[in-house]
């Protein structure tokens, strides 16, 4: 085919198209005028919507221990499974205990030795007072023995208290657990000598339940406190927690404190909630056992109203927004459309609640 017939056809077809969509206009509406076009409609609702405020914040251990040795001796055995939990009382380490020992002997011995004194004594003192009622008899005698008798009971408990002393640091070297938690690795191999100086041997963190904790500022705090303080305080919000991998905890936490200081550089105050973090399973192949939270990990904190509140709702898709702010378009009472600048309240990813613009039984265009 020849180009130039090939481009008279293209413009042929072109031009009736266009001829056609005329037509087709015109025989909308009576005179040629188009008919309003049809949009998806609803009525502004009253709707329960559960107010939510979102924090960043992190999980804390509530109890933390720092395993630290209270003796110098070397050290033996190590008797945990690093990064397993342990119990309170189960045995951490085992120091040298021969020298101490062999010092709780010695000093026990001393004591045994004061105490046959101090029995000598007491005789002496008793032959003493019996002369007194005789010719032979002096109350100075009396007296010395009396003053040797206190002194040597003196001296029976000073080496007493030694031998409780040596007792103690002998007790030192068999470490055990504090507290129940999860132990981390330790930072003295064993062979070694340990002393207080040493630093810590290892960590304890507890587990279940967790802290979570959370700044917030100033401005949201007094929000909050007019919101839910005459109305349970903190039994009138859940903490629920967005985990770093964007999925929602299960388990919902309960708000416990709030700090008695504001921070400077900040501006925010420190509120803290517990939550439960039970065991997800244990391992066949360890002695690890797994649990959701961990200490420090960094969270998202959803603070949930118990009870839900009515507001004036309408689907999220409605809302449009530009540089002056949001709005939505209503249909009037003469079927034309207005766009209303709106106020947004409390809102979900689906319900937008608004505090300003329209009012309850207004037609709002959703499509």
């Amino acid at each position: 085919m020849c180009p130039a017939r090939r481009y008279v056809g293209i413009f042929a077809v072109i031009a009736l198209l266009l001829t056609e969509s005329i037509c087709g206009a015109e025989a909308q509406a009576p005179g040629g005028a188009a008919a309003p076009p049809a949009v998806g409609v609803i009525e502004a609702v009253n709707r329960p919507i559960t107010e939510t405020n979102q924090f960043l914040g992190r999980i804390e251990a509530v109890n933390r221990v720092a395993i630290v040795a209270r003796v110098t001796a070397f050290l033996d055995k190590r008797l945990y499974v690093e990064g397993a939990e342990v119990k309170n009382g189960d045995p951490l380490y085992l120091l040298e205990r021969g020298p101490f020992e062999a010092d709780l002997a010695a000093k026990r011995a001393t004591v045994a030795q004061l105490q046959a004194t101090l029995e000598n004594a007491k005789l002496t003192a008793e032959r003493a007072r019996t002369l007194l009622g005789g010719p032979a008899g002096q109350q100075s005698t009396y007296d010395a023995a009396i003053a040797n008798q206190r002194s040597l009971e003196a001296q029976v408990q000073a080496a007493q208290a030694q031998v409780q002393l040596s007792q103690i640091n002998l007790n030192y070297t068999d470490i055990r657990s504090p507290i129940k938690g999860k132990i981390g690795r330790t930072a003295v191999t064993e062979g070694n000598v340990v002393s207080p100086s040493s630093g810590n041997l290892t960590t304890i963190v507890s587990q279940d339940p967790m802290y979570v904790t959370f700044p917030v500022s100033v401005r949201e705090a007094l929000d909050l406190r007019a919101r839910y303080a005459n109305n349970g305080g903190f039994k009138a919000v859940v903490i629920r927690v967005r985990l770093p991998d964007g999925r929602l905890y299960e388990q919902k936490g309960q708000l416990d404190f709030v700090n008695n200081t504001i921070s400077q550089s900040t501006d925010t105050i420190q509120l803290r909630g517990v939550i439960p973090n039970p065991t997800l399973y244990n391992s066949s192949t360890s002695t690890s056992t797994v649990r959701e939270l961990t200490d420090n990990e960094f969270v998202t904190v959803l603070l949930e109203g118990v009870v839900p509140v009515e507001v004036l709702a309408i689907p999220r898709s409605a809302v449009l927004t530009d540089q002056q702010g949001d709005y939505v378009f209503t249909v009037g009472p003469d079927n034309k459309a207005e766009q209303r600048r709106i106020q947004l309240g409390q809102s979900t990813p689906t319900i937008a609640s608004v505090i300003e613009g329209i009012k309850l039984g207004d037609k709002v265009i959703v499509e």
